[in-house]
């Protein structure tokens, strides 16, 4: 239960006026129809963090003990920092309607996530718990908290929430994961 909290607390805090949150904006404004575009969202979330968790459990399993718990320690360490510096979406339109509204937002997604924040926080996450179901089942969860709102919610939400007390949170966050993991404390909770 652990792995799966984490990793929902930690992702859904990481998305929070990340690209693929300004995707999701987008896409809302564009297509104006948030079923397919949750779904769309969920599918290419799921697949992707299958895949950085698997990456996760497979550095796991190569490395060490010692050597992991620096690799992830430090990762954790270096998402903090990452953390505190925004984002901006790379491609406002990213993708062409000719794969309709669920295609263009799986594609989209998928592409956005790759080597993005969430993304290297699944990887690492799945290397620090040994349960890679929940840590896939608690990112996959995280996005969707995030992004689900900002899909139904648009810009009211953005306009509300301070982006800048979100990533301080988050970034103190994987900071304490870091130290805990980097002095060798087994249990957060």
């Amino acid at each position: 239960m652990e792995a799966f909290l984490v990793s929902t607390g930690i992702v859904a805090l990481g998305e929070m006026g990340d690209k693929t949150q300004l995707l999701a904006l987008l896409l809302a404004a564009r297509f104006r129809r948030p079923v397919p575009i949750v779904l769309g969202i969920l599918v290419a979330t799921l697949v992707n963090h299958a895949l950085a968790g698997a990456v996760g459990d497979w550095i796991a399993r190569a490395l060490g003990p010692d050597v992991l718990r620096w690799v992830i320690g430090g990762s954790f360490i270096a998402m903090a920092v990452w953390m505190l510096i925004p984002d901006k979406i790379d491609e406002a339109e990213g993708g062409h309607q000719r794969f309709g509204v669920f295609g263009t937002t799986v594609i989209a997604f998928f592409l956005a996530e790759m080597g993005d924040k969430t993304q290297i926080a699944t990887v690492a996450l799945a290397a620090r718990y040994t349960d890679l179901v929940a840590v896939v089942a608690g990112t996959t969860l995280g996005m969707m908290i995030a992004n689900v709102p900002a899909v139904l919610l648009g810009d009211v939400v953005a306009k509300k929430v301070s982006m800048t007390l979100v990533h301080g949170i988050a970034a103190a966050i994987f900071a304490v994961l870091g130290v805990l993991t980097l002095m060798n404390v087994g249990k957060l909770f």
